[in-house]
């Protein structure tokens, strides 16, 4: 079995932490690595903040600079909740931004945020037996 981590840059890890309390409920568990990465638990996997700061480069031989504007990644969070209205208005409380309208599937309803840092992530209300509700 493979254990997963999810790790996310940030440029500032006490507003991300806060703002993960806040949006999500998420607990702050350790500090790591002179307080440069937070430990947030209380979803199925652990995510870790990483303070990293901008205009950096993301990576070696990168040909564009760190930057946390709202960006587009194939990859994002999808987070499970009991009551999307009530979750969407908590994470927009919180400093998410909501992008678009909250739409209804076979298997539920999903709402589409931004959190501060640029990231995009899910909420999802699934129904009956979730994505295998339309099979």
């Amino acid at each position: 079995m493979i254990e997963m981590l999810v790790n996310l840059d940030v440029e500032d890890l006490e507003r991300a932490i806060a703002f993960y309390r806040a949006a999500l409920g998420l607990r702050l568990g350790r500090r790591l690595f002179d307080g440069t990465v937070a430990e947030m638990l209380g979803a199925a996997t652990p995510i870790y903040l990483l303070e990293t700061a901008a205009a950096g480069p993301a990576y070696a031989g990168a040909s564009h600079p760190r930057d946390y504007g709202r960006h587009w990644t194939p990859v994002h969070l999808d987070f499970v909740v009991d009551e999307i209205t009530a979750a969407v208005r908590t994470a927009a409380a919180a400093g998410a931004r909501l992008e678009g309208d909250i739409r209804t599937h076979g298997w539920g309803r999903i709402a589409t945020l931004s959190d501060p840092f640029g990231h995009g992530f899910c909420l999802l209300q699934f129904v009956g037996r979730g994505y295998d509700e339309n099979s």
